[in-house]
């Protein structure tokens, strides 16, 4: 059946104030949660980039996750690239 099964491989840059050390965890704990490939492969205080792999709508709801993210940082934009389009 039409099922369409096709991935999206992106680079979120989330820039802010993310000094908060529990930021990094929460990211990776995030991403496994919605079943999502990623990787971290920049951190600052100011910019943390993570690749992630996945459904589009399940991408989108690791940005929505972000930009929320914890108590303790404050996320002022998230910069999505897209790196290719996989088919499985």
């Amino acid at each position: 059946m039409g099922q369409d099964t096709s991935h999206l491989r992106e680079r979120m840059t989330i820039v802010g104030d993310l000094k908060a050390a529990s930021f990094v965890p929460w990211i990776r704990r995030h991403a496994a949660k919605l079943g999502l490939s990623h990787s971290i492969s920049h951190t600052s205080s100011k910019r943390i980039d993570v690749d992630v792999s996945g459904p589009e709508e399940l991408i989108d709801m690791m940005e929505v996750g972000c930009s929320l993210g914890p108590i303790d940082v404050w996320v002022e934009s998230i910069e999505r690239t897209a790196i290719t389009r996989e088919t499985t």
